[in-house]
């Protein structure tokens, strides 16, 4: 699909509302969660397909779903593939110059630098920066513009260091403690105002979305974390999308929309097997509890930061069971218990590449959401990537604007 203008989505949006749907039933459940999903009776020549799956297949398609997938035959591959397939949307050429990336790391300053590069501004426009953070994306703005720039961030300590920073590197920013979501919000918001916003999470990149309905300013935003909201079910906020929702009977929970956020750029080699054993060790004692309890459902237990996992598996299980109120007997097989974690592990990662497949999906789908509110007030609106795929998946921009 062309980058711009974002008017020819309805197809689109209407037919990957109908895929979600469809699939609903095999992309929703958590295999994580569960011995095994429920889904794997309706379809077993699909669950035959990827439970067969050697290691090669299974890194292949955990690292690209799309191409050369022996799913394709079970499962609407192509179509899919075609859907999510968005052109990068149009930017200036010139790189901004590497000294401004002081302070910034080094793949979130490529993701500002191609963010900036993407930014259409007029010369009558005021720059505003939503969830600012630092302020690392509004000194960007305000050397590449040459123009001050307001930032709002709601933690205090952040706005000290952002302006300190902005200080010692001569950019014209200003900072604000400002809670965005606020009534207070709207005396920074005009209908001059250009209001950008670098992965500005949930519910606060929504609430920007319906003050540009109301004030009618520009927008250029990359929305993330779509999950982060207060409501336990998800309302589309476009009228098309309600309406498509309704016709298919799909549904969208929290916890659902966690799935378009799921993929990462891949991690170190030696990150990437720290997180296989903590999973396979929580399926381990997810065995372990189940017989202990007597219950057969999943029992989730807090996270462990890297580098705090215990050395063995029967330190993880003691552990475990501390967090959760449980009292481990003596004599305990725990070889036997974390050889069938990593059995699940195997199991589980294969089931989970249905998951992996509507992820991007997904995340379209919501994007198309905002896109087509936005469009319903009036606004014209651009949809496309801003940057490659390796800096983030997190890569899908909106560029919007009343006139």
């Amino acid at each position: 699909m062309p980058a711009h203008p974002a008017s020819n989505i309805e197809p689109q949006f209407s037919r990957l509302t109908a895929l979600l749907a469809e699939w609903q039933a095999v992309w929703r459940p958590l295999p994580f969660t569960q011995r095994r999903a429920a889904w794997c009776d309706r379809y077993p020549e699909l669950t035959e397909t990827l439970l067969g799956l050697s290691d090669a297949q299974l890194a292949h398609l955990q690292a690209d779903p799309w191409h050369d997938s022996p799913l394709a035959d079970r499962l609407p591959v192509a179509e899919l593939a075609e859907l999510v397939e968005l052109s990068p949307l149009s930017a200036t050429g010139e790189s901004l110059p590497e000294a401004w990336s002081q302070h910034v790391g080094g793949r979130k300053w490529q993701q500002i630098e191609a963010f900036v590069r993407h930014l259409d501004v007029a010369p009558h426009e005021r720059l505003l920066e939503w969830c600012a953070g630092k302020g690392h994306l509004s000194r960007a703005l305000a050397r590449w513009h040459g123009r001050e720039v307001s930032a709002l961030e709601w933690q205090a300590s952040l706005c000290e260091e952002g302006q300190r920073l902005a200080v010692a590197q001569q950019a014209a920013v200003r900072l604000y403690r400002q809670d965005v979501l606020a009534d207070e919000v709207v005396g920074f918001l005009s209908a001059d105002t250009h209001v950008v916003a670098l992965h500005a999470c949930g519910d606060l990149h929504l609430g920007l979305l319906e003050r540009a309905v109301a004030s009618g300013f520009a927008v250029t935003l990359a929305p993330c974390c779509y999950h982060r909201t207060q409501a336990a079910d998800y309302r589309p906020v476009s009228q098309l999308g309600r309406t498509l929702c309704h016709s298919h009977s799909l549904h969208l929970e929290r916890a659902d929309l966690a799935l378009a956020v799921q993929e990462t750029v891949t991690a170190p080699l030696g990150v990437r097997r720290h997180r296989e054993r903590a999973n396979a060790w929580r399926l381990g004692f997810d065995e372990l509890q189940r017989e202990l309890r007597g219950v057969d459902t999943y029992l989730p237990v807090p996270s462990l930061a890297y580098g705090q996992m215990p050395e063995r598996f029967d330190a993880f299980c003691h552990w475990a069971a501390q967090c959760k109120g449980l009292a481990l007997e003596d004599g305990l097989d725990y070889r036997r218990y974390e050889a069938a974690g990593w059995q699940r592990l195997a199991e589980v990662s294969r089931l989970e590449l249905v998951r992996h497949l509507f992820r991007r999906p997904l995340e379209i789908w919501l994007v198309m959401d905002r896109v087509r509110r936005l469009e319903e007030a009036g606004f014209r609106v651009e949809i496309g990537t801003f940057c490659a795929h390796r800096l983030t998946p997190r890569n899908l921009c909106i560029r919007a604007r009343t006139s």
